[in-house]
């Protein structure tokens, strides 16, 4: 029961994480806004604009963490202990304590979010890229040595999880140097939604089989269909992208002229100020000419 929520649980956070990072992404290539610094109300609005400004991902992350390292804890009965007391002393439950260490990760990824965008007088953008693509290089440390006991259907399964966060460490890797960049983000998004929807069915596939009946590691059948289910798993995510972008983008231009009204309102905070180095740059050309004429006569014979 455990094993299983420990999948089921991260997995099912991870897609619905996903899904809300679509979302954003859509909306910001509609509307041509900002990946890092989304639009928002300015600061006199009081209340109202405090709540919009709280990075709720970042909370979200923070509680789901602790409460899977709670269940973690209180689901080994005599407690999580790290070694036992014979002699020579062993380790005891080690991908438990994995399992314990990938959630405090995802708590503290939640933590620094929300010191940066919450805490902090600036937002950090690199300091939280870098600690992501930190905790995720140790994921895939963990769950490289996760699966040193493994064989059959379990060792594919998880091979097959391996790829999709080494391929989302190489994206993450990119960003800090392009963390703007649309591309990167609906990358980073899709292998998001396949980790979820992937650790999910990993849950089913080992420790809740839909049939009821344990797959087979000696049957290349069943090894088989894991690969082909991992491969509709990425039709569906990639799916789900396409559907939430084009739901976004029909909305938009059902509403277009309701949004053409209210939108120069909505991020003023954000907008760049050009026109008083304009005028700046004016001054200066102007007192320029003025020395200039100045100057002119005193140098005429």
């Amino acid at each position: 029961m455990g094993n299983f929520i420990g999948h089921v649980y991260p997995g099912l956070f991870l897609f619905l994480y996903g899904l809300y990072q679509a979302v954003v992404i859509s909306k910001a290539i509609i509307f041509s806004d900002s990946l890092l610094y989304p639009s928002s109300p300015p600061r006199n609005k009081g209340r109202c604009a405090r709540l919009w400004k709280i990075a709720y991902g970042s909370l979200l992350k923070m509680a789901t963490g602790s409460l899977l390292i709670v269940y973690e804890v209180s689901c080994i009965k005599g407690g999580l202990i790290l070694m036992n007391r014979e002699l020579p002393p062993r380790f005891m439950y080690p991908k438990e304590w994995q399992h314990l260490t990938m959630f405090i990760l995802l708590t503290l990824n939640g933590c620094v979010d929300f010191m940066s965008k919450n805490v902090l007088p600036q937002r950090c953008v690199g300091l939280e890229k870098g600690t992501l693509v930190l905790i995720i290089y140790e994921l895939l440390l963990l769950m490289v040595s996760h699966v040193k006991d493994s064989e059959g259907v379990e060792l594919h399964v998880h091979s097959l999880l391996i790829l999709v966060v080494f391929l989302l460490l190489l994206v993450l890797t990119a960003e800090l140097w392009a963390p703007n960049m649309c591309h990167l983000q609906l990358m980073e998004t899709f292998l998001i939604l396949m980790m979820g929807s992937w650790l999910m069915q990993a849950g089913f596939i080992l420790y809740r089989p839909v049939s009821g009946y344990p797959w087979q590691d000696d049957d290349i059948s069943d090894i088989m269909f894991v690969t082909t289910f991992f491969c509709w798993h990425v039709m569906i995510n990639a799916s789900f992208l396409l559907g939430i972008y084009g739901f976004s983008s029909f909305w938009y231009h059902c509403f277009r002229p309701s949004l053409k009204l209210t939108g120069p309102k909505e991020a003023p905070y954000y907008a760049s100020t050009p026109g008083a180095l304009y005028k700046l740059l004016q001054e200066v050309e102007q007192s320029e000419k003025e020395d200039q004429a100045l100057l002119l006569p005193k140098s005429s014979p």
